[in-house]
């Protein structure tokens, strides 16, 4: 089946201080997701499922529709904080989002082949792309996934702490294990973290999830089943701010031997806006592939 692209536009940009999916990063307004889209494009996806929500669903689409969406088969799905199994309310007070793995949940209804799963506000490089579309046409089922490891020194920021799921893997690239890790930072040229008080240290080359998932459609009832546990849970230790994390749920599904996945490597820098004070970083490293003739002047004929 046609491989889809999922990407999860429907975060509240709290760090970064404002509505970041669609901010221009290039003299030519397009944004990062532009570059994802065409890398995407080229690499073979025809097929793409925004999850966005409902506030801000009329500036998105007006954008994509009128770029990038001429060249897609576009659907769109809407997380929403009321979007819950029966027998479950909101809790009172409750603003931020459920998270990665309820995004994937709110397209439930249209998910119907393998797919990519990507942040709408980062950038992840060609290579990535082109590795992805080739798993999920060729190798993923519902016990085979993959994920796009990117070397961890590749992947912060310089404006402050970022959450990156760090990976264990074998020696033939199995993703072993993977850990939700927060606050980490560059010190004094060492990549740290700290945990209840202490203070850990990252290897450089330690292979981090960016949120580049290859799922089988099967997921979804995986999700299904585990999101009332989750909340159960929730609603005791965080109600106002836990979140349904996608690498937790790969990383438990892979510790009950239901699934293996597949760590591509990449080599590329992974770049994001997490911060206003990374934008400028975002567009002079755009820029510069621009001038290296990796990208056209312009990606999308505009109507």
């Amino acid at each position: 089946m046609e491989p889809i692209l999922l990407i999860m536009a429907a975060g509240m940009g709290s760090r970064y201080g404002g509505f970041k999916q669609i901010d221009p990063i290039t003299d030519e307004g397009e944004i990062i997701m532009d570059f994802s889209l065409y890398d995407a494009y080229e690499a073979g996806f025809r097929k793409v499922i925004f999850v966005i929500r409902h506030d801000f669903e009329d500036a998105f689409k007006r954008f994509i529709d009128t770029r990038a969406g001429k060249y897609f088969d576009v659907k769109y799905a809407y997380q929403s904080l009321d979007d819950l199994p029966s027998g479950f309310e909101l809790p009172e007070g409750r603003k931020k989002p459920w998270g990665t793995g309820h995004a994937i949940l709110a397209a439930r209804n249209i998910i119907d082949a393998p797919f990519a799963v990507i942040n709408a506000d980062d950038y992840y490089g060609k290579e990535a792309f082109g590795k992805i579309y080739d798993y999920l046409l060729n190798k993923a089922d519902e016990k085979n996934y993959c994920m796009v490891g990117y070397n961890v020194e590749n992947t912060l920021s310089d404006n402050g702490s970022v959450t990156r799921g760090v990976c264990k893997t074998t020696e033939d690239n199995k993703l072993i294990g993977l850990k939700e890790t927060y606050d980490i930072e560059t010190i004094d040229g060492r990549i740290i973290y700290f945990e209840n008080d202490a203070e850990f240290e990252i290897e450089k080359g330690t292979s981090v999830s960016m949120n580049m998932w290859g799922i089988d459609k099967s997921f979804i009832k995986e999700a299904q089943l585990s999101f009332p546990k989750f909340l159960k849970e929730t609603a005791v230790s965080n109600p106002l701010k836990g979140e349904y994390l996608l690498p937790t749920m790969i990383d438990d599904l892979i510790k009950k031997n239901k699934i293996a996945v597949e760590v591509l490597n990449s080599k590329d820098k992974w770049f994001g806006v997490t911060y206003k004070d990374d934008k400028p970083i975002v567009m002079d490293s755009i820029k510069k592939m621009k001038s290296d003739n990796k990208y056209p002047k312009v990606l999308w004929k505009i109507e």
